[in-house]
């Protein structure tokens, strides 16, 4: 094997419900309606070692990426479907509680896949079944049933339809709501996470109550609707990258891995995907642990998918 395609052995974190999740994960939010990029992002992927893959119903990339999984097992790149953990997400006008169920069905369908192994609440709002649309309108939001839905989820998990549940973008006031009436606590919380806004407090919360944390927009999703040049862009993180001989995504991804949290990471550009997996044959110092904590800190994503101000989503937690 050449050195180009030397594979990465990325560090698994454990989950609550027992279940081994890569650390890194390559998100595939599709930038366009073309599936070929996402498919040859993740067989590229595969290739370098990346075994954890993040889609979601909204995103358009799952028929991508269950061709590509199709592909590498035919390409003998995986010798079966169980070396990958997959995560989807249950979109808004589909969380409601009758209609779960019928969601994850149609997630696997299209992916082509028997079981996930992590389905996740994509945000804690519902809108009315069959609108799509981004930003949602007020008048398309409905009161969001999180017992009800939660209930769904559990029984997608003891039907064996996906090996784990969790949530994103939740709270912690959301999180001790939830996990007052959960049989199954969430695995996982996927939220905004990055040097330029660290979560802190949510973070130790969650470590706290065992749910592990899913850092998306580790880079600060520049160029995008909601994102920032913040930490891209930031001179701090070019001098400690410089000092290290590093780029500023891998100081990035490296000061995540030492706050012991996971994340998912989005580029279909071959040198970056493997840039970003070389994150651990370096440590940073506590003085780069300090300056970086000092960094001025901005939610992005203040509204969600809405396109109002919604009041109660983040419960004043900024």
């Amino acid at each position: 094997m050449s050195s180009s395609t030397t594979q990465v052995a990325v560090p698994n974190v454990v989950l609550q419900s027992s279940f081994a999740m890569p650390v890194i994960g390559l998100g595939t939010a599709a930038e366009s309606n073309s599936t070929q990029p996402i498919k040859q992002a993740v067989l590229d992927a595969i290739k370098l070692g990346y075994r954890h893959f993040d889609t979601a119903s909204l995103y358009g990339s799952e028929h991508a990426l269950g061709q590509a999984i199709a592909e590498a097992l035919q390409l003998g790149l995986i010798s079966s479907r169980d070396e990958l953990f997959i995560t989807s997400k249950l979109w808004l006008p589909d969380n409601h509680p009758h209609l779960v169920l019928p969601a994850l069905r149609k997630s696997l369908q299209t992916l082509g896949l028997e079981y996930l192994d992590l389905y996740l609440i994509h945000w804690p709002m519902s809108a009315k079944p069959g609108i799509w649309e981004i930003p949602f309108q007020q008048q398309n939001i409905v009161p969001f049933d999180l017992k009800g839905v939660w209930a769904s989820m559990e029984e997608c998990h003891n039907l064996g339809l996906t090996k784990s549940i969790g949530v994103s973008n939740f709270s912690i006031k959301k999180l001790e709501d939830l996990l007052s009436f959960a049989t199954i606590p969430p695995a996982v919380n996927q939220v905004e996470m990055n040097a330029s806004w660290q979560q802190k407090n949510l973070t130790e919360y969650c470590k706290s109550k065992g749910i592990i944390v899913t850092a998306y927009s580790p880079l600060g999703a520049k160029g995008t609707r909601w994102g920032s040049n913040e930490v891209m862009d930031s001179e701090l993180l070019k001098e400690i990258a410089q000092a290290h001989g590093k780029s500023v995504a891998q100081v990035s991804l490296r000061w995540l891995y030492e706050q012991g949290v996971s994340f998912v990471v989005k580029s279909y550009n071959k040198e970056r995907i493997k840039q970003n997996l070389d994150i651990f044959d370096f440590s940073l110092t506590n003085d780069d642990h300090q300056k970086i904590s000092e960094m001025r800190q901005e939610r992005k994503v203040k509204n969600g998918p809405a396109g109002f101000v919604v009041a109660d989503l983040w419960d004043g937690e900024d």
